[in-house]
């Protein structure tokens, strides 16, 4: 379940990134914050999967709570009108699923 969902992060990283590119030539901020958030999606899941105690469940919670500001961004943008909603409906079911993940590593 574990790899999954990191090869899962990996793959909305690359689908997000051609949305912060769009999303750039309206709002280059939102765009750096995107990126930021979704590229920390992996990061830190990969050091909390390598991780133990504590430390385990502080990383796998910043990768689920990268992940939520990532789709907040995505919301912010469709509703901006800087991508249609229909661009990130992908990227949300992704999201959806890779915060249910987390959840259910953290908390079993």
């Amino acid at each position: 379940m574990a790899l999954r969902v990191y090869d899962l992060s990996i793959d909305m990283v690359r689908a997000t990134s051609d949305l912060a590119r769009r999303i750039e030539r309206a709002d280059p901020d939102l765009a750096r914050q995107l990126r930021r958030a979704c590229t920390s999606v992996p990061l830190n899941m990969a050091e909390g999967l390598h991780s133990q105690g504590r430390l385990r469940e502080a990383r796998l919670h910043n990768a689920m709570a990268s992940a939520k500001e990532t789709l907040a961004c995505l919301d912010v943008a469709a509703a901006a009108g800087y991508v249609p909603e229909t661009a990130i409906t992908t990227d949300r079911d992704r999201l959806d699923q890779i915060v249910a993940t987390l959840y259910r590593l953290i908390h079993r």
